[in-house]
């Protein structure tokens, strides 16, 4: 118990403190909406890109109030990435004091690494699954017999398009965190998640399947870093458990 902090709050401190940290998250989230708001045509124009680079240079709505409600839902989904940080530290400042110092050193490195793989898988999703995917579809366009088929994008449906692939990519991206996170808490072992192996890959397939166009290229993206994320998890299982067996070894001999 020496490892905790010395104060040891009543239950009321516990609730004023977390109020206040969610009042700091919040107006984290507004301040970061109203600068995204402000941005929101760059923004959406940043993520029309790939529509653009395949050749359609225009992008409709169908009703009055659709394209403000598109830079709304921009400039929040852009506010909730910009804030993250500043959400993430204040709930680790609230959390941090109920844990060992053991605990603190386990659990902010994984802190730390979650924006970093959010942001690499999106960044993967931008520049190239959605391109893949929207040529994909875009070559259905043409002649069907005398009759010509021509593809009419909308602001609100490729929108939900693209959020669906960036946060299905950066996601994905977080299997590692999360299969260190159970290994750490000893739900799984790493002989388990060895001896999972085949069914992870089988997995990972279906995944991609679901959350990406019935293009082979998209949902290879998506299936290869998935196995290749599963094996790095068990890479860092490994050293985990060496370095776990080291300080119990160490303590034994003290």
């Amino acid at each position: 118990m020496k490892d905790i902090d010395d104060t040891q709050a009543p239950l009321l401190d516990h609730l004023i403190e977390l109020r206040r940290r969610l009042l700091y998250c919040v107006l984290a989230l507004v301040a970061c909406f109203g600068v995204c708001f402000y941005f929101a045509r760059p923004i959406f124009a940043f993520l029309v890109h790939p529509l653009v680079a395949a050749g359609q240079d225009k992008i409709f709505f169908t009703q009055l109030f659709e394209a403000f409600f598109v830079q709304i839902k921009v400039a929040f989904f852009s506010a909730m990435m910009l804030s993250f940080p500043v959400i993430a530290m204040q709930l680790w400042q609230f959390v941090a004091p109920g844990l060992y110092k053991q605990e603190k050193r386990a659990l902010l490195p994984f802190l730390l690494a979650t924006p970093v793989l959010f942001t690499m898988g999106a960044a993967l999703a931008y520049y190239m699954a959605i391109p893949i995917a929207v040529h994909f579809l875009l070559s259905y366009q043409g002649d069907l017999g005398g009759v010509q088929q021509e593809a009419i994008p909308t602001v609100g449906p490729y929108l939900s398009f693209v959020m669906q692939f960036l946060f299905a990519f950066g996601l994905a991206f977080l299997l590692p965190i999360l299969l260190m996170l159970l290994e750490r808490a000893g739900i799984v072992t790493r002989k388990q998640l060895v001896g999972a192996r085949r069914y992870a890959i089988v997995g990972a397939f279906g995944i991609a399947a679901v959350l990406t166009p019935p293009d082979i290229g998209s949902q290879l993206l998506l299936a290869i870093p998935l196995v290749i994320l599963y094996e790095l998890a068990l890479i860092g299982i490994w050293f985990t458990e060496r370095k776990r067996a080291k300080q119990v070894a160490a303590g034994d001999t003290a």
